[in-house]
């Protein structure tokens, strides 16, 4: 177990809707054991986090869980993080990349009443500490363990959090898959790391719920070439560059005078998502995921507009986003334009 002598461990550092929601049940479930993490764990605090009449290590603090999934061999990169304070409050940013560079970003937080959520925190908390099969704070979990998980495995970062101490302990550990499919199984280096990511499972289905799929869910990576309110070219439909002649004409128009992006189109193609002129300030154009799919390839662009209770200043603008990603399959055709409301300001 970590006790107050212990010095705080690595800190983790990172960049950063829809109403997912607890199921029933498991609230139910869980509250019986906040119940009584609460009764016992705010009496008192001693060294020992497994005594009772002591706070346990993180039941007043966070848990975060951080995944760096490989795309497309490393060349592409999934970054999802799940921020979760003992208040209830949770927050789940994603970010697709292509060649180090950011293609698109979404940022979740959790809905309504915390309160839920904080039974959950607390149960699971409990069980990190004082589980036997679940426990983390044992020698075999060294958080000094950094390993190269190579380009296929994701890398899990699980940071606790503890505020009265002032202290957080972070692990480092090689999984499979990402934040809607990760399990225990063939986690490593060593055989305990399944515990990691089973702390990182239960906290996923404590706020996100089991059924949480990514936004990017399937997409090949990408990189942002540009994106703004107001498109100067005359394109004003999706469309896909192929070809540097027809990419630099565009370029000419739309890029505002920046140089022209480099792009190797015997591998690579260009993207730009675009749906016309709106009349209404607030709304936003993104690519948000390329997917290969059996015959050919299906590019889904969104529209993001301002909820129904904003109130949005007129103005005539084309928002546009341009994208670069790794060449797929042909025929390339765009999914019809979806529209996502979010809240004012958003």
């Amino acid at each position: 177990m970590i006790h107050a002598r212990q010095s705080v461990r690595r800190g983790v550092t990172a960049q950063v809707s829809s109403g997912l929601r607890v199921p029933a049940g498991l609230v139910r479930a869980v509250r019986p054991m906040a119940a009584l993490a609460l009764l016992f764990g705010l009496t008192g605090c001693g060294d020992d986090p497994t005594q009772v009449g002591a706070l346990r290590y993180g039941q007043l603090g966070s848990i975060e869980v951080l995944l760096d999934a490989p795309l497309r061999l490393g060349v592409g990169r999934l970054r999802q993080q799940l921020k979760w304070g003992s208040s209830g409050v949770w927050t789940i940013q994603e970010a697709i990349s292509y060649q180090g560079v950011v293609g698109d970003e979404d940022f979740r937080r959790s809905p309504g009443d915390p309160s839920q959520y904080a039974a959950a925190y607390a149960s699971l908390i409990t069980q990190l500490n004082e589980v036997d099969a679940q426990k983390l704070f044992i020698p075999e979990l060294s958080p000094d363990t950094i390993p190269e998980c190579g380009p296929t495995r994701t890398k899990l970062t699980l940071t606790i959090r503890d505020d009265p101490k002032s202290e957080q302990t972070t692990w480092v550990r090689c999984v499979e898959g990402s934040m809607a499919n990760i399990t225990p199984a063939n986690a490593g280096p060593d055989p305990a790391a399944s515990r990691i990511a089973l702390a990182a499972v239960l906290a996923r289905d404590y706020t996100l719920g089991e059924a949480f799929a990514s936004r990017y869910a399937g997409s090949v990576p990408f990189a942002t070439l540009g994106r703004g309110e107001d498109l100067a070219a005359a394109e004003r439909s999706p469309t896909v560059f192929t070809d540097s002649v027809s990419f630099r004409s565009f370029w000419g128009q739309a890029g505002g005078g920046r140089p022209l992006p480099a792009v190797d189109f015997s591998a690579e193609m260009v993207v730009l998502g675009v749906v016309g002129e709106r009349e209404e300030a607030g709304d936003s154009v993104e690519v948000r995921r390329i997917l290969q799919v059996d015959e050919g390839t299906l590019l889904e662009v969104w529209e993001r507009v301002p909820g129904d209770f904003c109130s949005p200043a007129a103005r005539a603008h084309v928002p546009y986003h341009v994208v670069v990603a790794p060449r797929t399959p042909e025929p390339l055709r765009f999914s019809d334009i979806r529209v996502e409301r979010v809240p004012c300001g958003g």
